[in-house]
């Protein structure tokens, strides 16, 4: 079933050679650069226009080397050996003319590098090769001398600049974004930014790749932070999105003495070598906003609930002192668990079981794996009740659903850097530039490469450019997209024939049901014209890998299980999987979506998605947690299923951890009545977000970087989260919370002892114990103990053994279903729910923007990512702007039959005639109150993508 690590199945390698390097005789490949294997063997040779991962250029000549029988010097980060070469690196010619380079680049930007920066190569090498300062006349240009303070995160310092170019190739060939480049020439060369722009008037996406390469300081984190004392790095993983970056914490004190994250670099993990987005490399301050919560809260007495509060708290009409008061933690325990528990208790005196128990838990994504399994375990055990739920359902249940229907995992087939082994990247409603930016650059890369593109989305993306066909479809027929392309492969025999007989259920009755869905057909309901559907079906089916990415275009419709079933179908017909570059993968989200459902934080499985109708499953779970009574075999109700138990009184107390359904639920003045009209609501989290207002009790958790944890992330890939600081003040560790909650509730708990703290500071020791008992119950972790987690930092599963690498690329040979076949399932289009008319005559997509994530609980709170994009910006394109009568910048009403809000109108191609777009991070202007609640049958998803919409100008 499983293959090795992609690292594994790359071209055969280069041939081997044998040359003497000074003077020993050395092994390497031959596609290998002198410098490269110096490195490996001892000898790091000077260099500054070098650095592993970039594209070698040669152009500071700081690492030549002497090469027997060649007169000219060569540079070695450019030459790569050769049989029977002899290469001197220590030469007294060689050395000379090293030190000859540095000290003119000194004479360049050597009075000013250490001024931006402490940790300058350029004086690294000077010092290191004594290279004279002083001979030479200092660079004195007046066009090099203004800084740029211009982008809210980078500081543009060029007279610190060598002209390296390593910036250049950083934002061109790592991550594709073409920002950069090199203008002038002579004296006049400099680093420019889109032919001449200030950074901050740019296109820059702010991802710091330059400001990583730059060896001078003359790209530098805004605010002087690279000269801010650093005494710790810790090495984790970034809170944001599926991708799973590794980053480094740079820790330091501030002017207070406090400890402070001073800036964050990227470190060489398996998803991102090195790679970061703005969020990323940006985003980490929010832990240190004076918003954070620092104390328990209880909601004073006589204060009722009221969702009108959300917008007057946020606007300052209230102050939070007026409807909570500080608390202890025994008295805010006492009354979070209590509630919960008098809940329970009558309940289950009153002989109600199962979904009548009038309790429920969202936990959260951005959690670890191990709260998510305490968390589930909790509502299960200690609820008695399997109504627990988290984002997942908002984001990529109907994808789950689909998968696990067709091929019996919920999980992606292939990591996305396979596209690098791709021959064509089939990519529909997502855009991984804005949601998982570092994943687009191995897509760019791939295109770079050769790779075709196509792109299936209703938006024009910032990588449409590079795609070989849009598919620019009208919103909401996917269906109809999809079935015409499988009518194509059908009906011109582009069908592996083979796989499908070998490994495919179903193909009979899915041949039937596309056989009238001709191109010409479907192109009169999605808008695609028949011919290009005959192009890329042939170009998928026949290409020697076709890979699938999705993202939640696909998923949240209410039909969009029958979106995910028909690529699922797309894959099977023609047997792109279970190789390298081919395969389905939906890109999940939040930085933990795919362990918390891993995990059991969904209501009907338990971990490792065993179903919790299943009484084999329920009785293992019974003996591993030692349950005194038996756990329930109804499946709970989901996040939007809660919600109208909750209008309904059926649910009468929830447990939110992490999660903000006051900010993400559809239909949002529906969600705030029901989460106000509640008897008993507990929040636990790191701000007081619009869900913690309406709560009785708030207790203030750990974030991100504040604790231990293990973390899985869109490849399958489980990585470590280290704690860089102590939460703040009276705030404390999450799994500390989660299991005093339980204990409260009559749990014998003993995962956080004595010797782990008071619950503080994080404890390895506390979530290592969560972590091995959740193992036990999750076959795909069997290889991957603890130990073996926090030694490596990140392990691909599933990993059957501990020296097993773990499988990058899974279903080969068969697939995990009882007979090892996959099922294609017929689909038939059929229109949503939402219907544009002559009042409501737009469509409203919503999703997210570069610089912000999900609800905006964290990114909201960070500085320059709020700086960056401070507010949300109706999409429009100008045709309709000139219909409504609206000029770019202007405040409109913007209304659907669920609500309306206000927002700036930005005039844009992005967006086809008839369609907007609005964002839904932004409290001011909160996406959700204009969307429904009509769910997909299957997988009781909302549809957020097709809402009808109407647009009026305020004067």
């Amino acid at each position: 079933m499983n293959a090795p690590l992609t690292s594994k199945l790359l071209a055969p390698q280069a041939a081997t050679v044998e040359f003497l390097l000074d003077g020993r005789s050395v092994t390497a490949r031959a596609d290998e650069t002198i410098w490269a294997v110096a490195k490996r063997e001892g000898t790091t040779l000077p260099h500054l226009c070098h650095k592993e991962g970039l594209t070698p250029a040669g152009n500071c000549r700081a690492c030549v080397v002497e090469v027997e029988g060649e007169r000219a010097l060569a540079a070695s980060c450019c030459r790569n050996v050769g049989a029977g070469m002899k290469v001197q690196t220590q030469s007294p010619r060689a050395t000379v003319a090293r030190r000859m380079v540095v000290e003119l680049l000194v004479s360049d930007a050597g009075a000013t590098t250490d001024t931006y920066t402490k940790t300058s190569e350029l004086s690294h090498w000077a010092e290191q090769l004594a290279a004279p300062r002083g001979r030479l006349p200092q660079r004195d240009a007046p066009h090099y001398a203004a800084a740029d303070l211009s982008h809210p995160a980078i500081a543009v310092n060029l007279d610190a600049c060598i002209q390296c170019t390593r910036c250049l190739r950083a934002c061109r060939d790592e991550q594709g974004n073409d920002v950069i480049g090199l203008a002038l020439r002579g004296a006049h060369a400099q680093i420019s930014f889109d032919a001449g722009a200030t950074l901050g008037e740019s296109s820059c996406v702010a991802c710091g790749e330059c400001v990583q390469a730059c060896p001078t300081g003359a790209l530098m984190p805004a605010r002087g932070a690279g000269l801010l004392e650093v005494t710790k790095q810790v090495d984790s993983v970034c809170p944001y999105c599926g991708v799973g970056c590794q980053l480094t914490w740079n820790v330091g004190p501030n002017a207070q003495g406090e400890e402070r994250i001073h800036y964050v670099t990227g470190r060489d993990g398996p998803a991102n070598h090195g790679r970061l987005c703005v969020k990323g490399r940006y985003g980490f301050d929010y832990i240190h906003n004076p918003r954070r919560l620092t104390a328990p809260l209880i909601r004073r007495e006589g204060v009722a609930k009221d969702p009108a509060d959300i917008e007057r708290l946020k606007q300052g009409q209230l102050k939070p002192t007026d409807i909570f008061r500080t608390a202890t933690w025994d008295e805010a325990m006492e009354l979070a668990a209590g509630g919960l528990a008098r809940l329970r208790d009558e309940a289950l005196a009153a002989g109600l079981r199962g979904n009548d128990i009038p309790l429920a838990g969202f936990g959260s994504a951005k959690g670890s794996n191990e709260e998510a399994y305490l968390f589930q375990k909790l509502v299960r055990q200690g609820f008695r009740t399997n109504n627990v739920d988290h984002c997942t359902r908002l984001c990529h249940a109907s994808s789950v659903a689909a998968l696990l229907e067709g091929i019996g995992s919920g999980a992606v087939s292939n990591p996305v850097e396979d596209v690098a082994h791709a021959d064509l990247v089939f990519l529909i409603g997502a855009n991984p530039a804005v949601n998982h930016p570092v994943a687009a650059s191995w897509i760019k890369n791939a295109v770079d490469r050769g790779a075709r593109l196509v792109i299936c989305d209703p938006r024009h993306t910032a990588l449409t450019r590079r795609a070989t066909w849009h598919l620019q479809f009208r919103p909401d027929t996917d269906v109809a997209l999809l079935n015409g392309l499988l009518h194509v492969i059908v009906a011109e025999g582009l069908v592996d024939e083979a796989f499908v007989a070998a490994r495919v259920n179903g193909y009979e009755a899915l041949k039937a049901s596309v056989a009238e869905a001709t191109p010409e057909r479907m192109s009169e309901i999605c808008g695609i014209d028949a011919q290009t559907i005959r192009d890329v079906a042939r170009a998928y089916a026949t290409s020697k890998g076709s890979m699938i990415l999705w993202g939640m275009g696909v998923s949240q419709h209410v039909h969009g299980t029958d979106n995910a079933r028909g690529l699922i179908a797309l894959a099977m017909l023609t047997g792109q999987i279970g190789r390298v570059g081919t395969g389905l993968h939906p890109l999940r989200g939040q930085n933990n979506v795919q362990g918390a459902s891993d995990a059991g934080l969904i209501p009907m499985m338990l971990p490792n998605y065993q179903r919790v109708i299943n009484p084999t499953v329920r009785e293992a779970f019974e003996r591993l947690w030692a349950t005194p009574e038996p756990l329930d075999a109804t499946p709970g109700l989901t996040v939007v299923e809660i919600m109208h138990a909750a209008s309904e009184g059926r649910i009468r107390g929830i447990y939110v951890e992490g999660e903000n359904p006051a900010m993400s639920d559809p239909d949002l003045g529906h969600a705030r009545r029901a989460l106000a009209g509640l008897e008993h609501l507990v929040v636990q989290d790191i701000f007081l977000t619009e869900t913690a207002m309406l709560a009785d009790v708030v207790l203030p958790a750990s974030a991100h970087a504040e604790k231990w944890g293990s973390y899985t992330n869109t490849d399958r890939l489980i990585q470590i989260g280290r704690p860089a600081l102590d939460p703040p003040e009276l705030a404390m560790q999450d799994l500390w919370i989660i299991e005093r909650v339980g204990r409260r509730l009559g749990l014998t708990w003993n995962y956080w002892r004595d010797e782990d703290g008071g619950g503080k500071r994080a404890s390895q020791a506390a979530v290592a114990r969560v972590y091995e008992e959740m193992r036990v119950s999750m076959p795909p972790l069997a290889g991957v103990p603890w130990s073996r987690l926090v030694k490596a930092g990140a392990v691909m599963t599933p990993a059957a053994s501990e020296d097993d690498p773990g499988a990058a690329v899974v279903f080969i040979d068969r697939f995990p279903t009882a007979d090892g076949r996959a099922t294609v399932v017929p689909t038939v289009f059929r229109p949503g729910a939402e219907q544009i008319d002559a009042e409501y005559p737009f469509v409203l997509t919503t999703g997210r923007v570069l610089e912000h994530w999900h609800t905006g609980a964290m990114t909201r709170h960070a500085s320059m990512l709020d700086a960056i994009a401070p507010e949300a910006l109706v999409s429009l394109h100008p045709a309709d702007a000139l219909t409504v009568g609206v000029r770019d910048g202007q405040a409109v009403l913007m209304s659907t039959r669920h609500g309306a809000v206000q927002a700036r109108v930005r005039v844009s191609t992005e967006v086809q005639p008839g369609q907007v777009f609005l964002p839904f991070a932004f409290w001011e202007a909160a996406a959700n109150k204009l969307t429904g609640d009509a769910l997909d049958d299957v997988a009781k998803i909302p549809g957020f993508k097709v809402t009808a919409a109407r647009l009026s100008v305020i004067a």
